[in-house]
Order: structure tokens, then C-alpha cells, then sequence
């Protein structure tokens, strides 16, 4: 039995007939970018992203964790809705839920761990804590 999760954000994507496969489902694949475009969406609602320049500084949340479970398949020009929970908020990352609906049908469901880095000047990326007025957008949030 597939139980409904708490909805901090929903947005909505129409499947396009290239994230088809040959048996007309949605490719599994094309399940993660659904899920990160819908991070994004849900960051931007709330005024952020998962890249930004603060004072000195500039951060970025990469993705450390992704999985997704299957339940119906989804197909071309199905019209879903996406929705998107947070799960925790830990120190220096941030887990979000996604539940992919077809009308009340539940399509899917996945997770994504994004952690808080800072970009340094080679671009390479250092974890750190999540700044306090982030942390409280994404609080305020997550109920």
C-alpha cells in the first residue's frame, strides 16, 4: 500500500515522447531529472537555488544521494504532478521526498540528498553548514 507523504511544494510536467522508451513508458531515467527540476522549482519558489553567490562567498547544493521506486508507469503526454516533501535537514544537507501523481494515481516515489558546499576558487567544492537564513527558508518550509 502506497500512503500519502506531507506536500511542502507541487509543481507539474507534461512527459514529452523522447523520455519514452520503446514499450511507450517514461524511461526510469528521465524519473531523476524529474525530480531535480522540481528541486529547483520548489528552491525558487522559495526565493533560493542550488547555486547562489552570498557576500564572499559562493554555494552550491550538488546532489549526494538519489533513488526512485516504481510503482505504474507513466506515459507520453501524461501530466503529472510532482510533490515534493522535505524528509530532514540535517547540519550540512537537505533530504527531499518526490511522489509522482497521475490524477490521484501514485506513479512513484523518490528521494534526493543534496549537501551544502561551498565553491572555492578552483571550483572545487568544500561541505559546509547550511547558512542560518537558508536553513530557515527550507525550515519554514518543511513545517
Amino acid at each position: 500500500m502506497v500512503f500519502p507523504m506531507k506536500t511542502a511544494f507541487r509543481t507539474h510536467r507534461r512527459v514529452e515522447f523522447h523520455e519514452t522508451d520503446m514499450a511507450g513508458m517514461v524511461h526510469f531515467s528521465n524519473f531523476f531529472r524529474y525530480m531535480e527540476e522540481a528541486e529547483v522549482d520548489f528552491l525558487r519558489h522559495l526565493g533560493l537555488g542550488v547555486v547562489w553567490q552570498g557576500k564572499e562567498q559562493r554555494f552550491s547544493f550538488p546532489r549526494v544521494s538519489a533513488a526512485c521506486d516504481y510503482f505504474i508507469p507513466a506515459r507520453f503526454e501524461d501530466l503529472l504532478e510532482i510533490r515534493i516533501s522535505i524528509e530532514k535537514i540535517g547540519t550540512k544537507s537537505v533530504t527531499y521526498a518526490h511522489e509522482f501523481h497521475r490524477g490521484e494515481e501514485v506513479l512513484a516515489r523518490g528521494e534526493i540528498t543534496s549537501v551544502c558546499c561551498r565553491v572555492l576558487p578552483d571550483d572545487r567544492l568544500e561541505s559546509t553548514e547550511i547558512p542560518p537564513e537558508i536553513r530557515s527558508k527550507l525550515e519554514a518550509a518543511g513545517g
